[in-house]
């Protein structure tokens, strides 16, 4: 049995922990609130080109771009978000199996040298590059400082890509941030963009809420998208929107698509940013909630092995007192 010093030793270094479990899980959290807050003003923009797109795709099936065409495969460009820090759970690990398994799955079908790694994160980045992926760029800083501006290049790096036919294809591959206690590891298709899953993908997010509860999970179960009703009170069908088209369809086109790609990009960016202090938050919790645990058990067996010393020098103070 070790020693009463050794156990208060072994105290002291657990409370040191939780110390500092406890404040990572602190800043974890008010960054997290910043990012959600960053989410939400990306809302309206991103819920305003959708009707715009949705509405106008309804109203002119014929409405067709090169960044909607689907092409033999010969080449694929992977988009990989990560964190750049680590006490995180399983978030980077998670994302880093995805990419292995995707990329080995893509050279099997396509042939070595035919994948070509984007990092966001530098977990990701050194990862491939370990592994001798084709890494292009570095965009590490991304991640600490949310961009739109370099989001846009990019896009416009890749977009520009795809129609010289340098890639055939673009994948995504990040966390879908719904709640403090929920981020759903995704593999999404960035080009050509499949505009129909694309305005049918999940929205739900739950932006009021830091705090990882058995509740908080269960968001999406228990709060569905809210119908359109009427002064009555009746459930109506939104009508397409009529439109004029000027001065004519491609150049429409040409500007809604690329805005499409970019709020995809950027929004991968803030659903990424969001799961990783999420993430961090509820394993820096769980953290402190071992190390009081253990802390509860180290106190128990001190308290124990102080009271067998008690007993023990009583014992040799009466067998002393009987012998005499």
């Amino acid at each position: 049995m070790p020693s009463l010093k050794e156990i208060k030793g072994r105290i002291a270094s657990v409370n040191s922990t939780r110390k500092i479990t406890s404040a990572m899980k602190m800043v974890a959290s008010s960054k997290l609130h910043h990012a959600q807050v960053a989410i939400q003003n990306m809302l309206p923009y991103e819920t305003l080109l959708e009707h715009i797109l949705k509405s106008f795709l309804a109203a002119e099936a014929e409405a067709q771009t090169i960044f909607d065409q689907e092409r033999p495969v010969k080449r694929v460009a992977l988009v990989v978000f990560s964190s750049n820090s680590s006490l995180c759970g399983g978030f980077n690990a998670n994302i880093i199996k995805t990419m292995m398994r995707t990329y080995d799955a893509y050279t099997e079908q396509l042939g070595p040298g035919s994948v070509e790694i984007y990092p966001v994160g530098r977990k990701v980045a050194e990862k491939a590059r370990k592994l001798g992926y084709d890494v292009k760029g570095d965009y590490a800083s991304l991640v600490d400082h949310p961009n739109v501006r370099e989001c846009i290049d990019i896009a416009m790096e890749l977009g520009g890509k795809f129609a010289d036919g340098a890639v055939d294809r673009v994948e995504l591959i990040y966390h879908h941030f719904k709640s403090a206690g929920s981020q759903v590891l995704t593999r999404k298709q960035f080009l050509p963009i499949d505009l129909e899953s694309e305005l049918e993908r999940d929205h739900e997010r739950d932006l009021t809420s830091v705090i990882a509860t058995k509740e908080s999970q269960e968001y999406l179960k228990r709060n569905r998208r809210k119908k359109t009703v009427n002064a009555q009170g009746e459930e109506v069908e939104p009508l397409n929107d009529n439109f004029l088209v000027e001065p004519d369809m491609n150049t429409v086109l040409s500007q809604l698509m690329p805005k499409m790609a970019h709020l995809m990009l950027y929004t991968a960016l803030l659903d990424s940013v969001a799961s990783e202090h999420a993430a961090r938050m509820v394993a820096m919790q769980t953290a402190t909630d071992n190390a009081d645990e253990l802390l509860r058990q180290l106190n128990l067996q001190y308290n124990k092995s102080r009271q067998q010393a008690i007993t023990s020098e009583l014992l040799d103070i009466v067998g002393g007192s009987v012998n005499n």
